[in-house]
């Protein structure tokens, strides 16, 4: 496995492995590893002779900078599970590497970004934009591995990576849990013991939302979660939402015609946490 910090290391390697018609997989992080990002490793492994991964906390995409200087790092424990897990280059720049000069661009991501997510952290998928599109530019991927627990931040490379002409095929993935039922997240390490029981309710009560379904109407489910959740002890709902899966606009009945996701964010205590639950009928 080789690790590479500076930009033109990292293009020479991948350039000759290019060269050798070697397939690039990509996957983006921003370190604090867990199995959720080990296994869409192992998803790009399967369709890419040659494994990138990055680990890199984006300062862009921090609305609120308390919650960037907190965000968990570890490098020593990345390597060991990235070596483990069969990685074969890993990036990991300076702040200074990938922004040499402050990054002004915006993206234009028109409704997919007005709701949920793009609603509540203004200025959050712009900087995922500059981020990944930069990241594409340098590693030049061939396929790009992301989680479907960020099922917004998915639309949104999908739509970049098509409005941009990007080179690159996007691949989804299933959402890792914990024993309990909780999406892995690097968030998680920041809940104290007392709210990483209550965490645990949050998929509890999505997946007690799908029998629900067949009762409720789509407001009515809504607010179930919302006031279910809010009488858990350290749990605080920011927003549910029920939305089609391929414009993320609300839906308004289960009758429409499209698949439907309803997608959450809560906090508990001070860490945010984001699950969502497909729904079928």
């Amino acid at each position: 496995m080789q690790k590479h910090n500076k930009i033109d290391k990292l293009k020479a390697e991948v350039r000759s492995h290019k060269t050798d018609n070697k397939k690039i997989g990509f996957v983006p992080t921003m370190g604090a590893l867990h199995e959720g990002h080990l296994s869409l490793i192992n998803i790009a492994k399967k369709h890419a002779d040659i494994i990138v991964v990055s680990v890199f906390v984006n300062p862009t995409q921090f609305n609120d900078p308390g919650d960037y200087e907190k965000y968990p790092q570890n490098m020593s424990k990345d390597m060991e599970m990235l070596k483990e897990v069969g990685t074969d280059i890993v990036f990991a720049p300076s702040e200074e590497e990938i922004y040499p000069e402050k990054d002004n661009r915006k993206f234009d991501f028109g409704a997919l970004e007005k709701v949920m997510e793009g609603k509540h952290r203004p200025g959050h998928f712009n900087g995922v934009a500059q981020v990944v599109s930069r990241l594409f530019d340098i590693v030049e991927p061939d396929i790009a591995v992301f989680g479907e627990k960020d099922f917004q931040q998915l639309a949104i490379i999908r739509k970049m990576v098509k409005d941009h002409n990007y080179p690159v095929k996007i691949m989804g993935a299933p959402i890792i849990r914990e024993n309990d039922g909780l999406a892995m997240s690097s968030r998680n390490q920041r809940l104290n013991s007392e709210q990483r029981k209550s965490a645990a309710f949050i998929n509890q009560i999505l997946a007690a939302s799908k029998n629900k379904s067949q009762h409720l109407s789509v407001k009515q489910l809504e607010e179930w979660v919302t006031d279910s959740l809010n009488k858990i002890a350290h749990l605080e709902m920011e927003y549910f939402q029920i939305v089609d899966q391929e414009t993320l606009q609300p839906a308004n009945n289960w009758q429409e015609n499209c698949d439907k996701i309803g997608c959450i964010a809560v906090y508990c205590g001070k860490v945010r946490l984001i699950d969502n639950i497909k729904y079928s009928f």
